[in-house]
């Protein structure tokens, strides 16, 4: 694919299905991608799709059972606003001094921000926000299984972020691993998200323009490569009745990897152009849904955003550059889209 920036000319290469997803389906509503599912990707019927009913405890992209116990959205909800008071305190307070941030990215950005956040927290902890434990769900448990039995669990009351008092006060091998499972599921993607955001803006622009805002690089990124890049909703008796094409036993995928480039919505829609967000209100640019439907937002919205920008405040003021070397950034097909690699080096 071609450069989506006016930066030094550099190559987004996604993975098959993500450039057949794009090349064959760009521009077009409503399409079936499977022979039970749905491919949705006009932003009127995405909308009437995503009000239609709220999304069910498996349609949740965090907060799915666990250990095959349901998770209400009033735990959801106080857990979202632990994290969000931890991010809040730990932006609050004066930030590590010479940090190095060269290297490769997103790892190095996610390691910045576990340590910022979960810094003070022990390290049975911490470990659940290694990026390894991605690679299968039998790994994370058993790093989950191993540090629920070991000695020495952490005690409330002591020096914890807020996260981890609430893990602290888990009682008995089963709830312990409940609460490790709690902590991963509600701190890992704000790490993962906020690094693999910043890289992609990184990629997409850098170097920016002294004058550009983060606000609007960051939004500008969430627009070319949405981390969140589908939502699905479960075939649902509410469906065909907003599109006659949806069958009543079809899945539904809305596409904001789509919406975002549609030309009919975006001037130059390939083109990195973070000054279009001066003029754009992104909680109501029709087909932007990088935090999901205005009836059911992202729950980590307003923690990526401040945590997004501190990360591209401190590249921007380290001299750090794109490696001039690199002219390919990998996409891969994975839940959360992002370049696979992006190397940051001293501008020389």
């Amino acid at each position: 694919m071609p450069p989506s920036s006016d930066a030094p000319a550099r190559t987004t290469v996604f993975a098959p299905r993500l450039a057949a997803l794009i090349g064959d389906h760009l521009g077009q509503d409503v399409f079936r991608l499977e022979p039970d599912t749905i491919g949705v990707a006009g932003h009127e019927v995405a909308d009437r799709i995503l009000a239609a009913r709220r999304a069910t405890e498996t349609e949740r992209p965090t907060f799915k059972p666990l250990h095959g116990r349901s998770i209400s959205r009033t735990e959801a909800s106080t857990v979202t606003r632990t994290i969000g008071n931890d991010v809040r305190e730990a932006l609050s307070g004066p930030l590590p001094r010479n940090v190095d941030l060269a290297g490769p990215w997103p790892l190095t950005g996610h390691l910045f921000l576990r340590d910022l956040i979960l810094g003070q927290d022990p390290y049975r902890l911490r470990m659940l926000m290694s990026r390894a434990l991605e690679l299968t769900p039998k790994l994370t448990w058993s790093v989950i299984a191993v540090g629920a039995a070991l000695p020495g669990w952490p005690r409330p009351g002591a020096r914890l972020t807020g996260l981890a008092d609430r893990a602290a006060r888990a009682r008995g091998y089963q709830e312990r691993r409940y609460a490790m499972g709690m902590y991963r599921r509600a701190a890992a993607p704000v790490c993962f998200t906020v690094s693999t955001l910043v890289a992609n803006a990184l990629w997409l622009g850098a170097p920016f323009d002294a004058g550009t805002s983060n606000r609007n690089i960051v939004l500008e990124s969430l627009r070319l490569l949405p981390p969140s890049w589908n939502v699905l909703r479960n075939a649902s008796p509410e469906y065909p009745a907003v599109d006659g094409r949806i069958g009543e036993r079809d899945d539904v995928l809305v596409l904001p990897l789509l919406s975002h480039r549609d030309p009919a919505l975006w001037d130059a829609p390939d083109t990195f152009r973070p000054e279009r967000w001066d003029s754009l209100d992104p909680d109501t640019a029709p087909g932007y849904l990088p935090f999901g439907h205005s009836s059911e937002r992202c729950w980590g919205r307003h923690m990526v955003m401040p945590l997004a920008e501190l990360l591209l405040d401190l590249v921007r003021g380290s001299g750090l550059v794109v490696d001039p070397g690199q002219r390919a950034g990998r996409v891969p097909l994975l839940g959360l889209l992002g370049v696979e690699e992006v190397r940051l080096t001293r501008s020389r």
